[in-house]
């Protein structure tokens, strides 16, 4: 058998076997909060109940987040470069 053949045998063997990669990637425990309506919801297909909560809007920390992206995305700042 010449190298390209092979080369395609390994490289076919090699796609193969990472098809299941992910497979072993994973860890195997209990779902603690398997069958809980409020973070699953009803059913698989339908929205969790914790997402239906509604907050009423509180105007200080919209101001208190501008004030940090200020502080963090101030142009000045990133015109000093790294």
């Amino acid at each position: 058998m010449n190298r390209k053949n092979i080369l395609a045998i390994a490289s076919i063997a090699l796609l193969a076997i990472a098809c299941d990669y992910q497979k072993n990637n994973t860890i195997k425990q209990a779902d603690v909060h398997e069958g809980d309506e409020y973070v699953y919801g009803v059913h698989p297909d339908s929205a969790a109940r914790q997402t239906k909560n509604k907050y009423t809007a509180k105007p200080e920390n919209e101001v208190r987040a501008i004030k940090i992206r200020e502080k963090l995305f101030n142009d000045s700042t990133n015109a000093q470069g790294n």
